[in-house]
């Protein structure tokens, strides 16, 4: 996994964008793999989110935006990743199908995204909470940043793990 460089030439600002979402997405499976299920499941943090949660909460921001929100398509409930204003994940639920979920949202936002221009508009719908709908390029960004924070706190509770740092 190599971090996307600004001097690599790409011919499509698409791809720039769905680079740099493919390296965050990556970082973020390599921070949890390895870790044990007590590992996954408890928090080091005084916010009380745990690794496995924020893995979860990640698969669905991208299909929130994305799917729900872009492209109006109905996803069942788009807010499955929360219960009682925190993050949540069942005790049945295992990291290996939440990071085969990521992967396949990764994989369909590579479609919505090579579908559309980066000026297209949303559809309308209650992603929006009453507002215009955002351009693909607005969501993408967004997207990116909620990667790459979400990226940069697992990176320190891995290090509170075990003390694995790096990207």
């Amino acid at each position: 996994m190599e971090f996307p460089e600004p001097t690599h030439p790409y011919a499509d600002r698409r791809e720039v964008l769905l680079e740099y979402l493919d390296f965050y997405r990556g970082v973020l499976r390599a921070k949890v793999i390895g870790l044990d299920d007590d590992a996954l499941r408890t928090s080091r943090l005084p916010s009380g989110w745990a690794p496995i949660e924020l893995i979860k909460h990640l698969v669905h921001v991208e299909r929130r935006w994305l799917v729900w929100g872009f492209e109006g398509e109905d996803v069942g409930d788009p807010w499955a990743d929360e219960r009682d204003d925190r993050w949540f994940v069942a005790a049945h639920e295992q990291l290996e199908d939440l990071l085969d979920e990521l992967d396949a949202g990764g994989r369909r936002t590579r479609e919505i995204v090579h579908s559309h221009e980066l000026s297209d508009i949303g559809a309308p719908g209650d992603r929006w909470r009453g507002e215009p709908p955002a351009s693909l390029e607005r969501v993408l960004l967004h997207l990116m940043q909620e990667y790459a924070r979400h990226a940069g706190q697992l990176d320190v509770v891995r290090e509170l793990i075990d003390e694995t740092t790096g990207e």
